[in-house]
């Protein structure tokens, strides 16, 4: 199959500054910084996202991944953090995107929908205009212990293509997805961007023969 483009590459769970340099390198555009999740991986301090958000060169988009429910407890995240994006991986449940992306002016927000079903559409369809894009994951809000991501599987990207086909802000496309599925993933969604984080780690460490690997199959189609 014809590879119609070549997507940004997010690289999340970043734990360093050392993982960050070598993504940037290999040739990632975006970072993503993990902040206090319920489950899944990455989790790093407010501390360190802060030290690495601030080594990153200003070309680069960097996450600010969180899992709170309340704006104001999402712009004191950001506030601390100072990465250029947020991207919210539960429901807001106090506040507003839009009144998120007033108090943050020059601050994309990125809202995460964990595809489960054709419900799913609906749920991008009521924010579109709230947003600057949309991050497609693997997750399940209605587990016990909630998963926000990190979970190494994927979803139906059928879904994920009318989903796309619906919208005019870019998509993200996450879940389950690495080198050996990455130009599958590519052809059948035609997302603005892909996220991984497990996909090109061994023993929880960003892998180069991994990512390099990832960028070479991009490029073969």
């Amino acid at each position: 199959m014809e590879k119609i483009f070549n997507p940004r590459i997010k690289i999340c769970c970043i734990s360093s500054i050392q993982e960050a340099e070598m993504a940037i390198r290999i040739g990632a555009s975006a970072l993503g910084f993990v902040s206090e999740m319920p489950s899944g991986p990455g989790v790093i301090s407010m501390e360190t996202i802060k030290l690495i958000a601030a080594s990153v060169p200003p070309p680069i988009a960097t996450f600010l991944l969180t899992s709170k429910q309340d704006i104001n407890e999402i712009i004191k995240q950001h506030e601390y953090c100072r990465t250029n994006t947020i991207q919210i991986c539960d429901d807001i449940m106090v506040g507003t995107h839009k009144e998120l992306k007033k108090a943050l002016p020059g601050i994309a927000i990125v809202q995460v929908i964990h595809v489960r079903g054709e419900e799913s559409i609906a749920d991008v369809l009521a924010i579109q205009n709230e947003v600057d894009a949309i991050l497609l994951d693997s997750g399940n809000q209605s587990k016990q212990v909630k998963e926000l991501g990190g979970t190494g599987r994927t979803h139906n990207w059928a879904i994920s293509c009318k989903i796309r086909e619906k919208l005019d802000i870019p998509i993200f496309l996450a879940g389950g997805i690495k080198p050996d599925n990455i130009a599958q993933a590519i052809n059948q969604v035609h997302p603005f961007g892909i996220d991984l984080c497990s996909g090109v780690r061994t023993d929880g460490k960003l892998d180069e023969i991994k990512l390099q690997q990832l960028f070479n199959n991009i490029k073969r189609g």
